[in-house]
């Protein structure tokens, strides 16, 4: 698979990408059955090379570890691989900026969920399986308050969301249908997200708040102790995308979309981003009355000198990847006590096989974290500071990190300080005006995850410094 820059100053990219939109309650439909399509692909021959258009977002295509990530993606990789053609991704700023360059012929395909609606009858052709959202309000499962079954019951009741946003919008509506007295509080806050409103509503911060059924699917798999099921819109319909001119392409998505092995696929892949967790692992309780601080304290001692860190910073790596269990696997593959990713692994020369030892697992991961500290010597001048960006860095992947200081330069933080600075400037890439700004290479990342790891992973260690010798 190749990627590509377009004229329409499209960020080129060398690594990941996610999306789905799913039924209402999070699932797709499978739509496409007409008998002729099978004879309408035999009539043409597939390019050698199929560009497809894709858009960054948490649900269609995204950089995680450097790995090329997400639903879309995975499953239009795994079309051209059946088919026996490249793919040369592009990644367009916007839904708009996509049909514009299918519609000049720049791309062949959409990979993207295009709401078939009239806006966009006339230059795309849906294909392959549809897909249906609506918003929903996000509560708690249980709580002081009963839970709300019906939009009537939001009267009396505050309900958060972004300002001026299409949850905004969609609010003032249904207060005006319902009669009013829906107390509609807006937030303004420029680091503020979806994700973070969400976050808010499972910490008890805020009671309520409204986003679309695909973004609360897969902010469940972090946050358990949300309800997402009441609807508060009518749904929509989306699909990915051909030029009406090239129907015979969208045929042959849809007779490939009907087969065995794809539908399989799709199964999977809805498993993998929409129901598995992808919170921290379980409970393991830090007791440093017996002088220890995991089981492995002998195997961090001897790596973290290879590099000159503190083995308790190196152990709380540990604590925070996998809470020291070597059998954990997580939602995108990583693996073992330090949690790496195959593909990590390889490029350190630890094969698959070996990944869920815990000494050749410490070993590699020391490696890594030592690379990445050579790495980020360049922007962040001082080492004890550089190790929170390097913490960051081994969580979410270096190039995210790269951006996140770009940003915090361009927009005036402190770009070789992590606490209040290039921490808060990764956040911002979850946001398209930022993950689009011309000084962000590597596009859409969920910065909540990365935020609270190395807080995470700095407690821990703060912890340890107090009541373990070094």
């Amino acid at each position: 698979m190749t990627s590509r820059t377009g004229i329409y100053g499209i960020v080129s990219v060398a690594f990941v990408a996610v999306y789905i939109l799913m039924a209402s309650c999070g699932c797709r439909t499978d739509t496409y059955s007409e008998a002729d399509g099978a004879d309408s692909v035999a009539a043409h021959r597939l390019p050698d090379t199929l560009r497809v258009g894709t858009l960054y977002s948490p649900t269609s295509y995204f950089i995680y570890r450097e790995t090329e990530m997400g639903y879309d993606y995975d499953l239009v990789k795994r079309f051209t691989a059946d088919k026996g053609i490249e793919l040369d991704l592009v990644i367009a700023h916007n839904l708009a900026q996509a049909v514009e360059m299918l519609d000049s012929g720049l791309i062949d395909m959409i990979a993207y969920e295009v709401p078939v609606t009239a806006e966009y009858r006339e230059h795309v052709l849906p294909c392959g399986v549809e897909s249906i959202t609506s918003q929903v309000l996000v509560q708690p499962k249980s709580g002081k308050t009963e839970r709300i079954t019906d939009v009537t019951q939001l009267v009396g009741r505050e309900v958060y969301v972004e300002a001026n946003s299409k949850y905004f919008h969609r609010l003032v509506n249904l207060n005006a249908e319902v009669g009013g007295g829906i107390l509609i509080r807006s937030v303004e806050r420029d680091t503020l997200i979806t994700e973070d409103l969400i976050k808010m509503v499972s910490d008890g911060e805020i009671p309520l708040t409204i986003v679309d059924s695909d973004i609360a699917r897969i902010n469940k798999t972090y946050y358990r102790d949300l309800d997402i099921t009441m609807e508060v819109s009518f749904p929509q319909r989306a699909a990915w995308g051909v030029s009406p001119h090239n129907s015979w392409l969208a045929d042959s998505v849809n007779v490939w979309s009907q087969q065995e092995s794809p539908r399989k696929e799709r199964a999977e892949l809805l498993k993998r981003y929409y129901e598995k967790s992808k919170s921290l692992p379980g409970v393991y309780i830090l007791d440093f009355t017996s002088g220890r601080m995991s089981p492995f304290d002998p195997l961090f001692k001897k790596y973290a000198a290879s590099i000159g860190w503190d083995w308790r910073l190196l152990a709380s790596v540990g604590y925070a990847e996998s809470r020291f269990d070597s059998t954990q696997v997580s939602w995108a593959g990583a693996k073992g006590v330090m949690q790496l990713m195959p593909a990590t692994a390889r490029a350190f020369g630890l094969s698959a096989d070996s990944m869920a030892f815990n000494e050749a697992s410490i070993a590699t991961a020391s490696k890594v974290l030592g690379s990445l500290d050579r790495s980020l010597a360049r922007y962040v001048s001082d080492p004890v500071e550089r190790k929170k960006f390097v913490l960051a860095a081994y969580n979410s992947g270096l190039a995210h990190i790269i951006d996140a200081i770009e940003l915090a330069r361009k927009y005036h933080y402190d770009p070789q300080t992590w606490d209040g600075m290039v921490a808060e400037a990764l956040l911002l890439k979850s946001k398209p005006e930022y993950y689009n700004d011309p000084v962000c290479k590597y596009g859409y990342f969920r910065g909540r995850e990365t935020f609270e790891y190395v807080r995470t992973v700095m407690a821990c260690y703060d912890k340890a410094s107090k009541q373990l010798s070094k």
